[in-house]
């Protein structure tokens, strides 16, 4: 039985965790006949499991992921939906994170682009890289009410900079300003090389120029997630209808 002024010294310390684990120990008796570094092994492995489990699930609340449940585990693959199940579970790993690699998840409407970049995005967080969703008409809309805020532009632009794995759902959905545009060529020059993008999107990459208005800053910003971004095509399937059918 732990005495009350260690479990402070270790609260103190950071590692409050240990209290339940050693509580947790005491209940077995079997434990008592191992080595102390094994038991004290076993501890350690506890604390940790349970510091990052809290760590991985704080991750994902601050994501606000679309859809929280969707899970790599789960994704439908199906002969006429061309998913790479490979690079999908290539993609899992956050090889993308690491080598600062954007992904672009373009088809249908229904098509099951916003599942896949919740699915990818949660892994992320198990990975522990700072990760958010956000849709785009929703990011304009935070920015549109940030200009009226002095300085309040900047401190958004650093907001969305700083996320390791951001995804912008509803990509090119609607039309946008040259004062949204600009704001969304300099997120992308502060995010490009440094971080990862996961765009969901309806339409291609060589349509994206002229759904973002033409000149120098569609032009430039398109060309940022040209080379260095993997490419998904979703395909036709609506999985929507699909999975609300075999619900029914």
């Amino acid at each position: 039985m732990l005495k009350e002024e260690t479990k402070r010294k270790l609260r103190l310390m950071g590692v409050g965790e240990y209290i339940q684990a050693i509580e947790l120990q005491d209940g077995d008796t079997a434990i008592y006949s191992l080595p102390f570094q094994e038991r004290f092994q076993l501890l350690t492995d506890s604390v940790y499991q349970q510091k990052y489990d809290t760590k991985v699930q704080t991750l994902i609340k601050g994501a606000r992921f679309r859809l929280p449940n969707a899970d790599v585990h789960d994704v439908f693959y199906h002969k006429d939906r061309p998913l790479d199940k490979n690079l999908i579970n290539e993609l899992a790993t956050c090889c993308y994170v690491e080598a600062n690699k954007s992904i672009v998840l373009q088809g249908y409407t229904s098509s099951g682009k916003t599942y896949l970049a919740c699915a990818l995005g949660k892994e992320a967080c198990r990975k522990h890289y700072k990760t958010r969703y956000i849709r785009v008409p929703d990011l304009l809309m935070e920015f549109d009410d940030k200009c009226q805020i002095p300085g309040g532009k900047e401190r958004l632009l650093r907001k969305y900079a700083t996320y390791q794995v951001l995804i912008l759902d509803e990509w090119l959905l609607q039309d946008v300003s040259k004062k949204e545009l600009e704001f969304l060529f300099e997120l992308s020059e502060r995010r490009f090389d440094k971080t990862s993008t996961i765009f969901c999107t309806l339409y291609h990459q060589d349509e994206w120029v002229k759904r973002l208005g033409k000149g120098a800053f569609a032009e430039s910003l398109v060309e940022r997630y040209r080379h260095n971004t993997y490419i998904i095509e979703s395909g036709e399937m609506n999985m929507r209808e699909k999975f609300s059918s075999k619900t029914k």
